[in-house]
Order: C-alpha cells, then structure tokens, then sequence
C-alpha cells in the first residue's frame, strides 16, 4: 500500500532534500516511488500587436485606403 506526501524541495547537488516532517516518516532504509513535479515558467501570450512591433511590415511608398483593406473588399 501506498501513502501520499506532499511537499516543496529544491534540488541540491542532484538530491532532494525531504523536509524535516517526514525524515523520521520516511526512515533510512525505505523503499519510496518518487515523482516530480516541475514548476514551469509561462510566458505570456503574444497577440498580434507583440508580434507586428517584433517583426514590423515593411512597404515602399503610402498606400491607399484600397490598398491597405484590398483583402477585406
């Protein structure tokens, strides 16, 4: 049978050190499963305004109110 703990770790030198309330739980010689979960950074979501101010379109000249909305006529 299996019982849950949960807790918060950082990893030192390749090892997770188990929190001082479950050393004593846990024993020396214990056979555990482990499994991680890792926090991941999210970046924000770039909408097309991010994306035409990264990557600008580029047009010789001044065009037309046509030219500019020619795809929505």
């Amino acid at each position: 049978m299996l019982d849950a703990l949960e807790f918060q770790a950082k990893i030192q030198n390749g090892f997770i050190q188990v929190t001082d309330e479950y050393k004593q739980e846990l024993g020396e010689a214990e056979d555990i499963q482990v499994i991680v979960l890792v926090k991941k950074k999210i970046s924000p979501k770039k909408d097309i305004i991010d994306e035409l101010s990264e990557n600008p379109v580029q047009v010789n000249g001044v065009l037309s109110c046509e030219e500019i909305y020619s795809c929505w006529l």
